[in-house]
């Protein structure tokens, strides 16, 4: 694609300012709309196993599409869905690392750190590990988005962006029933 990856849009200090922050949340809905079509509209559901920025990939319009199926998995209903470890360090769901049963579920832990590196701009890293849902109501948008742009002044894009990030700290919960669908990620990001 001719903009790369989104990973290294965000890494590029030029490349990272000219992803503006409505560029960014249309990103990361392209990939909602993505991955709610894998999991619901695709039968037998599909789970990628890998999403990460350097999984998304950039047209030159800095629309995101969703790259790289070599480690995807069709969820079979008969099976246990029982598999090795794959996918990029800090974007793997806890769960897996513990029980090794792919879900759909997995994805979405995935997208919501994609999501919230792609509003911060740099991988989440302690942020991940510290963050629960409770405690992110206290936050603002400030301690959360890339310096390198400056703070939206529109309102509605400081509304869609604070979206992203409560949908991306629903994503990232512990106990993956209590994460959303993607089907409800992308419905909640369209509104």
């Amino acid at each position: 694609m001719e903009k790369g990856s989104l990973f290294c849009a965000l890494s590029n200090s030029e490349l990272a300012v000219q992803v503006d922050w409505i560029k960014r949340v249309n990103i990361i809905k392209d990939v909602a709309h993505a991955l709610a079509y894998m999991h619901h509209d695709c039968s037998p559901p599909i789970v990628h196993r890998d999403i990460s920025t350097n999984n998304i990939l950039l047209n030159s319009e800095l629309e995101g599409f969703v790259a790289d199926f070599g480690a995807a998995r069709l969820l079979d209903p008969d099976s246990s869905n029982q598999t090795v470890i794959v996918g990029t360090l800090g974007y793997i769901a806890p769960e897996l690392a513990y029980n090794m049963i792919v879900t759909e579920k997995c994805d979405v832990y995935s997208f919501g750190v994609v999501a919230l590196e792609t509003i911060g701009g740099k991988h989440p890293g302690d942020l991940l590990s510290s963050l629960n849902y409770s405690t992110s109501r206290g936050i603002t948008l400030e301690n959360i988005l890339d310096k390198r742009l400056p703070y939206p002044t529109d309102s509605s894009i400081e509304k869609e962006i604070m979206r992203v990030y409560n949908v991306a700290v629903a994503c990232i919960l512990t106990d993956p029933k209590c994460r959303p669908t993607m089907r409800n990620v992308s419905r909640e990001l369209s509104c």
